[in-house]
């Protein structure tokens, strides 16, 4: 079931959905958090569709703010609230209201969207595009519990990562990271099979993947050795390759679906590491509320060398004929290998075991 409310308010939006959840037939909410989502015309249709996807798992009241722009003076002056509600099957399992702001109104969202907020229920906020610097300071994101951005969206993802360590602040999180969740866990559990001190690591990937770096700082955050990054044509994270005082372990995944892990003295064996879609993202992510600390541990480890590099450094995989990887400084590797560690001979050897 689907209203349209021109020039509304927030009192009649409210109205709207316990019409319309009266109308097909469930009274009770039924939801278990609410979702907010800050976009803009272009970007909305993805959003949505991802958010719907995710209130499978999680059923919740979905407001995608909209901030329509003003094209001349007088528009920006006159306020305006456009609404769009949705409940039932053109909702998915929870409720939709789509909320289209002009005029002075866009400098005041949070007024809109504070009433329509389920009463009793954690809020996410998720800005898949033009995330603020600081969310925790936005207007909108001081209502939330979590606020959910997307590095990989922006224009310049390492000098953006930057910025969000700067700015962070507990609940915080990045879709850059979860994209690495799979890579993560199957990189610990190898470490978990063999009983050797991990030496030295290198991640290769896409240059401006964020996704990339996260990986690199959280190993070297981690594991307390070097880490070097270098460049591949991609698509996303390509390989990693630890070298331990037993033989290298590598998980390559050359083609975005498919990996391939192979461990010193062990036949290689296929893992399934697909790229997974937002909506997936989205899921994971508001399965748990609480700060995830080991996030910003891992943005903050080489927030001073991203900011001196801005990404660069690493040399093309396609420029090496010999086809081996040099060992080109990156971003993560003059931090990986920090003040207790001024050469990479001396390096100290840690446990290859999480902290």
């Amino acid at each position: 079931m689907k209203t349209d409310l021109t020039d509304t308010t927030a009192s009649k939006i409210n109205k709207a959905l316990v019409k319309a959840r009266r109308a097909i037939g469930t009274p009770a909410v039924g939801m278990v958090l609410t979702l907010v989502i800050v976009t803009d015309e272009e970007n909305a249709y993805d959003a949505l569709k991802a958010a719907g996807d995710a209130s499978r798992e999680h059923p919740s009241r979905t407001l995608v703010v909209i901030k329509r722009v003003s094209r001349s003076p007088r528009d920006r002056t006159q306020s305006r609230l456009d609404a769009e509600v949705r409940v039932g099957a053109d909702a998915g399992t929870g409720e939709t209201v789509v909320l289209r702001l002009h005029g002075e109104v866009v400098d005041h969202a949070q007024s809109v969207v504070l009433p329509l907020l389920l009463p009793d229920a954690p809020v996410v906020v998720w800005w898949p595009v033009n995330a603020p610097l600081d969310p925790a300071n936005d207007p909108l994101g001081a209502l939330a519990q979590r606020r959910v951005t997307d590095t990989y969206a922006c224009e310049q993802p390492v000098k953006e990562l930057a910025a969000r360590a700067d700015a962070y602040t507990p609940g915080d999180t990045d879709l850059s990271w979860t994209r690495i969740t799979p890579w993560r866990s199957m990189l610990a559990a190898a470490l978990d099979q063999v009983a050797c001190q991990v030496q030295g690591v290198e991640v290769e990937g896409e240059e401006f993947n964020p996704s990339c770096e996260l990986l690199a700082m959280w190993l070297a955050d981690r594991l307390d050795v070097p880490v070097r990054r270098t460049r591949s044509a991609g698509p996303g994270l390509t390989a990693v390759r630890m070298d331990t005082d037993c033989g290298p372990i590598v998980l390559d995944r050359a083609d975005g679906s498919l990996a391939t892990l192979a461990i010193q003295g062990q036949p290689k064996r296929a893992v399934a590491l697909k790229r997974r879609d937002t909506a997936e993202l989205i899921a994971e992510e508001l399965r748990r509320l609480d700060p995830d600390d080991t996030y910003a541990s891992a943005l903050r480890y080489g927030v001073e060398r991203l900011k001196q590099e801005n990404g660069g450094g690493a040399q093309a995989k396609g420029e090496r004929e010999s086809g081996e990887r040099e060992a080109v400084p990156a971003p993560v590797e003059s931090v990986a290998k920090g003040p207790a560690a001024e050469a990479t001979a001396e390096a100290p050897v840690k446990r290859a075991a999480a902290k």
